[in-house]
C-alpha cells in the first residue's frame, strides 16, 4: 500500500496548523489522560565561529501532554535570537482568499469523477469513518481534498494544533521577543502543492483515503520514534514513502530540502544562534536537510541532551 501520507503527515504540512480549526482545543480529561508524557525529540546543531544553526523536527499537529520543550530543547531555544520555521501563520483574511483561489477547482469535473471506481469506494468509506459530508471536497483540488483529509484523521486521533510544536514555539519567541522569519511562507507552500501534476495530486489523493485503516497505528508509530528521538526508525518509515512514490516525495520533501539547506549555509555568513523549526521528516532519510548541508561541507552534529 502507498505510504505517502507518512510524508505528509510530518513535513509539508506546516499547513496542518492553518487548515486546522483552531477552536478544536483538547478537553481537560484528554489533557489529563495525556499529561506527563516524555519526549526528547532529535536536535542537531551547525555551528562555526561565529554562528549556531539549531535544526529541531516537528510534529506540526500533536496530542497534548508531551512534555518535550524543555531540556536541551529549551535551552537550545533560549540561546536563540531567532526562530524560523517554514511558515509563519497568516491572519484569516490573508488565507482564505489564497485557499479560495488555488485550493477550487472551478473549471474541471467533481472531485470524485477524476478518481477510479475503487478510489471513489475508498473516499467514501474514508469520509464517513471520519465523519464528513460525502460531497465536502467536491469543488477542491486533489491536494487540498487530501491535506484536509489528512488533518481530519489527526484531530479524530486527538492531535491538534493548540499542541503542536509550532504553536508552542510561536509562542514561546513571542512572549521573550525573539525574531522570526519563515523559510517559505504559506503562500508559497500551498502554491507547491498546487503546482503538482493532477496525476501526482490524485495519486496523493487516493493514498490518503486507502491508507486510512492503518494511518492510526503507523502514525502512533511515528509519534512515538519522534519523541524518543529515533531518527533511525523515523528514517525507516519515510524510506518508504521515498521508495514507493519518488514524484511525490521529490515535490514535498526532498526539493525543499535542498533550498532550506541553501538558506542555511547562508545564514551561517551571519553571526549569531538560530532555532530552526522544520517537520520531523525533513530531518530524517535519505535526501535529508541534514544530506544537504553535507554536500555543501556543513555538518550537522546531533545534540546529545
Amino acid at each position: 500500500m502507498n505510504r505517502i501520507y507518512r510524508a505528509v503527515a510530518a513535513t509539508g504540512l506546516s499547513l496542518a496548523l492553518l487548515l486546522a480549526p483552531a477552536a478544536q482545543a483538547q478537553t481537560p480529561a484528554a489533557s489529563a489522560a495525556a499529561a506527563q508524557r516524555r519526549a526528547d525529540p532529535a536536535l542537531w546543531v551547525v555551528k562555526d565561529k561565529d554562528t549556531t544553526v539549531y535544526l529541531f523536527g516537528t510534529f506540526h499537529l500533536l496530542p497534548p501532554g508531551y512534555g518535550w520543550f524543555d531540556g536541551g530543547v529549551k535551552k537550545a531555544f533560549d540561546s536563540s535570537s531567532e526562530l524560523v520555521t517554514e511558515a509563519i501563520e497568516p491572519d484569516a483574511k490573508t488565507l482564505q482568499p489564497l485557499m479560495m483561489r488555488l485550493a477550487i477547482n472551478r473549471d474541471g469535473p467533481p472531485l470524485t469523477q477524476k478518481l477510479s471506481p475503487k478510489a471513489q469506494a475508498d473516499y467514501r468509506k474514508a469520509m464517513t469513518e471520519l465523519e464528513l459530508p460525502i460531497d465536502m471536497f467536491e469543488p477542491f483540488d486533489p491536494w487540498a481534498a487530501a491535506l484536509n483529509i489528512q488533518v481530519a484523521l489527526f484531530e479524530k486521533m486527538g492531535f491538534g494544533p493548540d499542541s503542536g510544536a509550532e504553536t508552542v514555539l510561536e509562542a514561546a519567541a513571542k512572549a521573550s521577543g525573539k525574531a522570526r522569519q519563515e523559510l517559505e511562507g504559506a503562500e508559497l507552500q500551498i502554491r507547491i502543492f498546487d503546482a503538482m501534476p493532477e496525476r501526482a495530486q490524485i495519486a496523493l489523493l487516493e493514498s490518503t483515503v486507502q491508507s486510512i485503516p492503518e494511518q492510526r497505528a503507523v502514525l502512533n508509530r511515528m509519534l512515538a520514534s519522534w519523541a524518543a528521538g529515533d531518527a533511525k526508525t523515523l528514517s525507516t518509515l519515510m524510506n518508504q514513502s521515498l521508495e514507493e512514490t519518488p514524484e511525490l516525495y521529490k515535490i514535498m520533501v526532498t526539493d525543499r530540502n535542498a533550498r532550506w539547506a541553501q538558506w542555511i549555509e547562508r545564514r551561517m555568513q551571519q553571526p549569531g544562534t538560530v532555532f530552526v523549526a522544520v517537520g520531523a521528516a525533513h530531518l530524517a532519510g535519505t535526501g535529508s536537510v541534514q544530506d544537504y548541508l553535507k554536500a555543501r561541507k556543513l555538518r550537522a552534529k546531533r545534540v546529545k541532551y
